[in-house]
């Protein structure tokens, strides 16, 4: 017999992630830890949409947040979601974008990594 509420679950995870912002958010993000400014510079959206899509990631369950002052730093809760990303998109023959910043971000991550190079 069929588990109807893992099946549920399976078709809400789907449901969440299946928008394209959210997608790309969660591309972007990666396996490490990503500011939302960072993520607003590499999506080139504004923040108040974007966080409308990162606080539904989050309601789900995919996404933890960290606060440092006044930034916002988003990490993924399980990795694996970016598998199934790729492989969905490998299915339907999609390429998955390369994201890059469109300008200089300016939180304090960002900051140090530049001052590195």
């Amino acid at each position: 017999m069929m588990n109807i509420s893992g099946l549920e679950n399976l078709a809400q995870l789907l449901q969440t992630i299946g928008q394209p912002v959210r997608l790309q958010a969660l591309l972007a993000i990666g396996e490490g830890e990503t500011c939302v400014c960072h993520l607003e510079t590499t999506l080139d959206l504004r923040q108040a949409y974007l966080s409308q899509h990162l606080m539904a990631l989050r309601k789900a369950g995919l996404l933890l947040a960290r606060r440092d002052g006044r930034f916002m730093h988003y990490r993924l809760v399980n990795p694996r979601l970016l598998v199934l990303i790729r492989q969905a998109a490998e299915l339907q023959g999609v390429s998955l974008p390369e994201l890059a910043p469109s300008r200089e971000c300016t939180c304090p991550n960002c900051r140090c990594k530049r001052e590195e190079t």
